[in-house]
């Protein structure tokens, strides 16, 4: 495993982290899920991704106990806030001063620690003042609660502004928590070259487009059961975009390419991503512990410029690369 330095702070983090969106809690069992933390943890792997949302704060908690027993000096913990929890009343979502404080208190309880490493804005929230979300981060800092803040499908705009304010604070808003994948590169013609000037730093999820880059769907064939696009508590709403003939067809391409590099092509997938400079990890999930022995290889894999020019010849125009698609995805109002 190899480390890198997140954004312009001196907090190193594994290039491969860990994250238990649509699992712990949810898609895998409490035990399954403890043990593939603890192969992470044997694999090298510090850095560990998840939110207060993430199956309504029960994966944060599986996390938590997950992490017992373990020098919290050794590891970073990474969560979120802004999606809604507990029963959905007016005040439990958003990134008001009024949510934040009280949503940090509520994941270091199921996190089982006193702080965590990056604490990160979800989304951004349209209908609270920047300025209160910001110093209510500072604050959390200033606590002793968290020691980074960062942000999570934040566009160029929002970054530069989040940064300025936090600047102004005394705080460091050192990561953005993109989706990017060889499929999805909507953050490279504006959000990398902002982030890249402000010293921040990528923590990209869904290296893999929902698993699609694996290779394990092909046209005509049915879907794998127990895969993430027959998940009815989420993963099947997000990996249709990606689940088209022409888009499979294309990743097929892939698997001669990956084996030439002795890789799998979700391998290949994973190492894509970190080949970019302004990336600091790939998040990757698992619901079995082999997933995670198998998928950290991509650590460290050097990609010859001449065979990501090739997976560029492959995927052709079937890359998503519109810029303005942070935009749109972004929430219109708090959601309720």
């Amino acid at each position: 495993m190899k480390y890198r330095y997140l954004g312009n702070s001196g907090l190193k983090v594994s290039e491969i982290c860990y994250g238990n969106w649509l699992t712990h809690g949810s898609q895998v069992e409490k035990d399954e899920a403890i043990a593939c933390v603890h192969t992470a943890l044997d694999e090298g792997i510090t850095s560990f991704d998840t939110a207060d949302v993430y199956a309504n704060t029960a994966a944060e908690k599986v996390l938590g106990k997950a992490l017992k027993g373990q020098r919290r000096e050794s590891v970073e913990i990474f969560t979120k806030v802004y999606w809604t929890t507990g029963p959905g009343g007016p005040n439990d979502s958003g990134l008001s001063r009024k949510h934040i404080m009280e949503s940090i208190n509520g994941s270091l309880q199921r996190l089982r620690t006193d702080y965590v490493d990056l604490y990160q804005a979800h989304r951004y929230d349209v209908e609270t003042p920047l300025e209160e979300t910001m110093q209510a981060f500072a604050d959390v800092v200033r606590a002793g609660k968290a020691l980074y803040i960062g942000v999570s499908e934040w566009d160029a705009d929002q970054i530069r502004a989040g940064h300025a304010l936090a600047k102004d604070l005394g705080i460091q808003l050192i990561s953005n928590q993109p989706q990017y994948s060889m499929l999805w590169r909507v953050i490279e013609e504006w959000v990398i070259p902002t982030s890249a000037e402000l010293g921040i730093s990528q923590l990209c999820w869904s290296p893999m487009a929902q698993g699609v880059l694996s290779g394990k769907y092909v046209v005509g064939k049915k879907i794998p059961k127990g895969s993430r696009a027959l998940d009815e508590k989420g993963g099947s709403a997000v990996i249709q975009r990606f689940l088209r003939d022409d888009v499979l067809v294309k990743v097929k391409e892939l698997k001669p390419i990956a084996r030439e590099l002795a890789l799998t092509q979700a391998q290949l997938a994973i190492a894509w991503v970190l080949q970019n400079p302004n990336v600091a990890a790939a998040i990757i999930g698992a619901s079995r512990p082999e997933q995670i022995i198998h998928n950290v290889t991509a650590s460290d894999v050097v990609i010859p410029p001449e065979v990501m020019r090739q997976i560029d010849e492959v995927l052709g125009d079937i890359v998503e690369r519109d810029p303005m698609k942070t935009h749109e995805n972004a929430p219109r109002q708090r959601p309720s």
